[in-house]
């Protein structure tokens, strides 16, 4: 999987943290209410946003493993962490910060979930995170990771996962024809084999409530408006690129969408997952 840009995951960090879904992080939380401290290991971690967007909701003490792919962004990650905590100080090779009165120690290691997938979770963490990961795998590795899951009884917090939805103000005749194109570029594959794309949240929901899981989902989209204008520009750049990728849509048409979306609002539709063994 490649990764994404540190300035495209800075942009897109304050429209992740508005979309979170409260209840289900609420949930989260309350499952180690009773719990001293707690080690997560994150998963596809970018530059650090979700530990930011979660890590009130969990107990005083933290230590949280950030696992990607890309060492040029887990070394944003740490940088990143670093500025926004309260106080943050190196410790051997573990970042130690406190921030709102947690203590949350972490510590960040490039793998390739495709490839060291079982030995991550074989540090055996209290509790498996990720964020706007899952829609880029494939549903056979959502087996397996669901799977892998299950056999040590770990629970999963995941948030982000795209689900199809997009809604645009003003509305553009293409956009049926752009959505399409795109969900055809979501499908394909991302490093994982042909990508879950929508259906991911479905299918690991399916897959953890055959084995017997207790599994909560609920909605966290963006809601982008009109005052967003940099967000919207590099959203709507980034899909029409990939509509360009498939061919399935004329040049001319996509420079038009595009410039009816320089002032846009709209909904991008996400889904947030809550599963722990019962």
């Amino acid at each position: 999987m490649s990764g994404f840009s540190p300035d495209w995951l800075a942009l897109r960090e304050p429209a992740d943290h508005a979309a979170r879904n409260p209840q289900l992080l609420a949930a989260a939380g309350a499952h180690f209410a009773d719990k001293a401290s707690l080690t997560v290991v994150d998963l596809g971690c970018g530059a650090g946003s979700n530990l930011r967007g979660c890590f009130s909701a969990l107990p005083d003490r933290q230590h949280w493993t950030l696992v990607d792919s890309d060492p040029r962004l887990l070394e944003t990650a740490r940088h990143r962490l670093a500025d926004w905590a309260d106080e943050a100080r190196e410790q051997g090779e573990e970042l130690v910060l406190r921030k709102d009165g947690k203590l949350i120690s972490v510590d960040v290691r490039q793998a390739d979930l495709t490839k060291d997938l079982e030995w991550i979770l074989g540090w055996q963490p209290d509790l498996v995170t990720a964020a706007a990961l899952f829609d880029l795998t494939s549903k056979r590795w959502l087996e397996r990771f669901v799977a892998s899951l299950v056999s040590q009884r770990l629970p999963l917090y995941t948030v982000l996962t795209y689900d199809g939805r997009e809604r645009w103000k003003p509305k553009h005749p293409t956009d049926a024809q752009m959505l399409a194109a795109f969900h055809h570029h979501q499908h394909g594959d991302k490093g994982f084999g042909p990508a879950a794309g929508p259906e991911a949240t479905d299918a690991m929901a399916e897959a953890f409530r055959k084995s017997g899981y207790a599994v909560s989902t609920g909605e966290s989209p963006w809601l982008i408006a009109e005052d967003q204008a940099e967000l919207v520009q590099a959203l709507t750049g980034g899909i029409a690129d990939a509509v360009r990728e498939t061919g399935h849509v004329e040049s001319e048409a996509i420079a038009a969408w595009l410039e009816a979306k320089r002032q846009a609002s709209g909904l991008i539709g996400h889904q947030d997952l809550w599963a722990r063994p019962v």
